[in-house]
Parts: C-alpha cells; sequence; structure tokens
C-alpha cells in the first residue's frame, strides 16, 4: 500500500483586524500571518476501502464527517476521480481550538498529499481554492510563511520570511468558542485597533522590533472576563523578556515575540510548569 507524509505547521496571527460583518455570514479580516516550526504531521495511506480517520494526540474530532473526510471528498470531486480508500492519521502537537489553526493546517497538509499523489500538476491556488470551501484558514496554510491576509483570509500577498524573531506560545487551560466572539465583535466599536500596514511593511524591512510593537488582536477587545487569564499570561511573558505578546487567532494561545532563541526557550520551560500547552517555536518560510 501506498504512504505519504506531510509536515503541517501551526499559524499565528501578528496582526488581526475584523473589518466587517459580511452578508454572506463571513467577516472580511484584514491581517499579517506566520507559520511557525510546531507541526502536526498527517499521514495518508491507501486502503481497500472507505475512509478512516486516526487523530492521536487526545485529540477527538466532533461528531459527523470530519473535516479531512470533507477535503478528501471535495479534492477528488475537483479533480473528477472517485474518492479512493483512505486511511488519514494525525500526529497532533498543536492544542486544538487554540486560536493556531491546528485543523486548518492539517486539511492543507492533507490537500498537498492528495496533490503529490493524485494530481502533481493541481496549481497551488487551485488547492487554496478547495481549502477555502473547508475553513478560511486553509488558504493560507496551503502555502504558509508569511502573508498579508484579506477577506476571509484567502486574498494573500506572500511578504518576506520572518527573520530575528523567536516566539512562546501559551495556550491557557480552557477553549474560546470562536462564534461567540464573533458575535461580540459584531456589536463593538473598537477603541484599538492593529496597525496592519505598518506590520506588513515593518516584515518588508525586517523590523523586528517594529513586528513586535504592531503585535495586536482585536479578539482581546472582546473577551469575556472568565477568559482574562489571557491577559496575565501576556503580562508574565512579557516579564520573562518578550518584546511584546498578543493573542493568536481567537484564542486563548498568547504568542510572545522575543529577539533571541535562548531567552524564549527559558521563558517557555517558565510558563510550561504551570501551563503544559506551552511551545518554542520559530518562523518557518513559504
Amino acid at each position: 500500500m501506498s504512504c505519504w507524509k506531510e509536515s503541517a505547521p501551526a499559524k499565528v496571527n501578528l496582526a488581526l483586524d475584523i473589518l466587517r460583518r459580511r452578508p454572506d455570514g463571513y467577516h472580511d479580516l484584514y491581517m499579517v500571518m506566520q507559520s511557525v516550526s510546531l507541526s502536526d504531521t498527517v499521514t495518508v495511506e491507501e486502503t481497500p476501502g472507505g475512509f478512516v480517520l486516526d487523530a492521536g494526540g487526545g485529540f477527538t474530532p466532533p461528531p459527523g464527517r470530519s473535516m479531512e473526510q470533507r477535503t478528501v471528498e471535495a479534492f477528488f470531486a475537483a479533480i473528477g476521480r472517485p474518492v479512493p480508500g483512505l486511511r488519514v492519521t494525525l500526529e497532533k502537537r498543536i492544542p486544538a481550538y487554540a486560536g493556531l489553526g491546528g485543523g486548518s493546517s492539517d486539511v492543507a497538509a492533507l490537500l498537498r498529499v492528495l496533490r503529490k499523489a493524485y494530481c502533481p500538476a493541481l496549481s497551488a491556488a487551485e488547492l487554496a481554492r478547495i481549502g477555502l470551501s473547508i475553513g478560511s484558514d486553509v488558504p493560507f496554510c496551503v502555502y504558509g510563511g508569511t502573508a498579508l491576509a484579506q477577506g476571509r483570509g484567502e486574498i494573500l500577498t506572500p511578504l518576506p520570511p520572518l527573520s530575528g524573531a523567536y516566539f512562546v506560545l501559551c495556550k491557557p487551560p480552557y477553549d474560546i468558542p470562536t462564534p461567540e466572539l464573533f458575535a461580540r465583535a459584531d456589536s463593538t466599536t473598537w477603541t484599538r485597533r492593529p496597525d496592519t500596514d505598518g506590520m506588513a511593511e515593518a516584515v518588508r524591512r525586517g523590523d523586528t522590533e517594529g513586528v513586535a510593537a504592531r503585535l495586536c488582536n482585536v479578539f482581546e477587545e472582546v473577551l469575556p472576563p472568565e477568559y482574562g487569564e489571557v491577559f496575565d499570561v501576556k503580562r508574565r511573558m512579557k516579564a520573562l523578556g518578550a518584546r511584546n505578546a498578543a493573542m493568536s487567532g481567537s484564542g486563548p494561545t498568547v504568542c510572545g515575540l522575543f529577539a533571541d532563541a535562548d531567552t524564549a526557550r527559558a521563558a517557555a520551560d517558565t510558563l510550561r510548569a504551570e501551563y503544559p500547552a506551552t511551545f518554542y517555536a520559530v518562523p518557518v518560510p513559504q
């Protein structure tokens, strides 16, 4: 039986702004996104028949057809071929429901595997189009690297690789429901918004201090009080040497940016004693 493997890097949001709610129910976003070295591994094997998902790392997919099954079906529909028997195995390292795009990155890695195995001529743009039918972060995860993202997240402008930055990712011990935060955002008048254009320019200049100074996520403004631990983690990261810190995605993971690897690793070790889902990571290119 044939077998293929692909890495699925997590993503962080260096800047995340919500511009408006759209008539289709989605939101127009304006973001700078970055792939990082914390990653899952997706393995695909041909089987005699049917679809099987084996998700490790204590992750239990929600009931119904999983994102991975829907991805397989959408891919083969796009290339006009019947769906073969496949077993998809996820080696999970990225925490689920953490604002790190773990599910979207797994889907993107699965799409890359399927292209490699069944339709090498398929473009990355077509993979991203298929992926958008599964989730808004999937197109970015198909390409990875550093990018300015607009629309739902599918309009991507590549940016130069981010250098001289070291990340600590720390997830408090709870999940935050994304729909709840978007609902709160719809009724909020923002008092602080990220300088997304300035963030993109800082990345282009290789200005790591400028990147750190502009870390910002509007979702922090609509966090209910019960999720206030996010701000405690931000303060602790800065006390441990982070140039700045902000929540990634819809949280609750806090992403701290450090200027040197040793300080970042030491901070990760300190935070991990209280928060087991703490990781040291570096940017990865497209």
